[in-house]
């Protein structure tokens, strides 16, 4: 379990970066895996869920999942639509206190946000082509059309290294036509290939948005083979399936 230092000390929520660890699950899914979408047995994922949503204080009725499809896509939780567990999209925003807002990752960037002026809280699932699509500004957006005057304060999780993260040219040129500083986000492999920094690129957006208090929980998924689970990881060593881990935060009663 790893927490920020500055969401720690806020008295009206709480949060978690879950590690892979302290779960039910077996095998390659050993063992808080939280991923209904992968193929470990769902009464594994359902207990691991259960544990989570005790260590959060809340019933697993109010532990909401996303069904995440590396989309820009924000679902606001608010009484409408509350009883809805599982929402199709890559970042949850809400007002409502006493649930828990969750995302999911293996190697993306999981990313909690907290409003302490306005009380308002998000979770978002931010792998490259979501945050390429606007993920970011998405969620933020719809954090100002509930009050434009708050005091946006971000921790983003543990996600996979620049050196563990090698990509082709192709995925390089798709950044550099999005913009050419995206360039700072890479580094020339002597292989022809590039290291793609998927964390300073996280925090650029932010730095664009002009979000001030961003603190980073630094881990890199994919050497941390005994914390997280990594997708890049499961490929190389040939596994047909990968674990989730989960990431938390929960409004409650000042």
């Amino acid at each position: 379990m790893f927490f920020s230092k500055k969401f720690k000390t806020f008295k009206n929520i709480k949060h978690c970066f879950f590690s892979k660890n302290g779960g039910v699950s077996q095998g390659i899914y050993n063992s808080l895996n939280c991923g209904l979408g992968s193929e470990d047995k769902k009464k594994n994922v359902l207990n691991n869920l259960n544990i989570v949503s005790n260590k959060m204080g809340v019933n697993i009725e109010n532990l909401f999942t996303m069904n995440q499809t590396h989309s820009n896509k924000v679902v606001v939780i608010d009484d409408t639509n509350k009883h809805i567990q599982r929402v199709n999209s890559d970042a949850l925003v809400t007002s409502q206190k006493n649930i828990t807002i969750s995302v999911l990752t293996a190697d993306c960037v999981p990313v909690l946000i907290y409003d302490e002026v306005n009380k308002i809280i998000g979770s978002v699932h931010a792998g490259w082509k979501g945050a390429a699509g606007g993920i970011i500004e998405n969620t933020l957006n719809e954090f100002f059309k509930i009050n434009k005057n708050g005091k946006i304060n971000v921790a983003i999780g543990p996600c996979i290294g620049v050196g563990n993260y090698e990509v082709g040219r192709e995925f390089y040129f798709k950044f550099i036509q999005l913009s050419k500083k995206n360039n700072n986000f890479f580094i020339e492999t002597k292989n022809n290939k590039f290291f793609f920094n998927l964390r300073k690129y996280i925090n650029s957006k932010f730095e664009d948005l002009r979000v001030n208090h961003v603190e980073n929980i630094d881990f890199d998924t994919f050497s941390e083979n005994k914390k997280f689970f990594s997708f890049r990881r499961s490929r190389q060593v040939g596994e047909k399936d990968y674990g989730r881990c989960i990431s938390v935060i929960s409004l409650i009663n000042d």
